[in-house]
């Protein structure tokens, strides 16, 4: 089956600094993915990429078996979901959730003066529901809490029925609570399997959703690691990735880090 994205040796350059370097990568449409790293380990670039709103400087990159670079990207992206902090910042805070949602399927973010069907509020209802946001229709977006907000881009994210879906860090600025409640959201979604492939972006290994198959390992712009979780989430590979020892453990599905101590005798 093809991968929905492929990429070859994609190195990306801005200014004198190189953001991604000879990123090689394939995601299956079964997969999810989670991409880890520390700050400025070429995370949210690398998504860009994967989301068409970046070019690579070199290398080759194709998503849903069409080439960036020849292919036009405005008929590729309603294909792909994406959520992240600047999507967020674009949608007028007076928006209904509703029409948050359903603005999707024209591809548009803010209502204007579309007229939409019966079906397509009835589909965005339902994504509202399956996130569990189902509550918070005619809420305006923002009235809504962080954790209200990133429920809500999910389900607009989903509204076109994409192939692929792209979180960037949903979890950041949500407190223990908004976390657990979207990890577990996150993997109800990641297991079900009429979903699209995923890629989940984060910092921390705790925001990993049991469900999750994949993880990509990135530090200063390279790979550091890349395949199937319990494979590939290591200590040795976590040391690597932030430069520092870690003790690592799984439980029920979910993974927790703190640094290794060396006591001295």
């Amino acid at each position: 089956m093809e991968p929905v994205v492929d990429l070859t040796d994609v190195t990306v350059r801005k200014g004198a600094a190189t953001l991604l370097d000879r990123v090689s990568w394939q995601v299956a449409p079964s997969d999810r993915w989670v991409v880890i790293g520390p700050n400025g380990a070429g995370k949210t670039t690398l998504v860009q990429v994967c989301s068409t709103q970046l070019h690579p400087t070199s290398g080759q990159a194709s998503l849903l078996g069409e080439e960036l670079g020849a292919v036009d990207v405005f008929e590729l992206r309603p294909r792909i979901g994406w959520t992240s902090a600047a999507v967020a910042d674009r949608i007028p805070r007076g928006e209904s959730v509703g029409d948050v949602v359903v603005s999707a399927a024209y591809g548009v973010i803010g209502r204007w003066r579309e007229e939409y069907d019966d079906i397509d509020h009835q589909r965005a209802r339902g994504l509202l529901h399956e996130v569990g946001a189902g509550h918070l229709t005619r809420r305006t977006f923002g009235t809504l809490s962080e954790g209200e907000r990133k429920r809500v881009q999910i389900a607009r994210a989903l509204m076109t029925d994409p192939e692929l879906l792209i979180l960037d860090e949903p979890n950041a600025g949500l407190d223990l609570g908004g976390r657990e409640d979207l990890v577990m959201t996150l993997s109800a979604l990641a297991g079900d399997t009429q979903a699209p492939a995923m890629i989940l972006v984060s910092h921390h290994v705790e925001e990993i959703p049991p469900d999750f198959t994949h993880v990509l390992m990135l530090r200063a712009g390279r790979v550091v690691a890349a395949g199937p979780m319990e494979a590939t989430m290591t200590e040795e590979n976590l040391a690597w990735t932030f430069g520092m020892p870690f003790v690592l453990r799984r439980e029920a599905g979910r993974y927790s880090a703190r640094r290794r101590i060396r006591r001295h005798v």
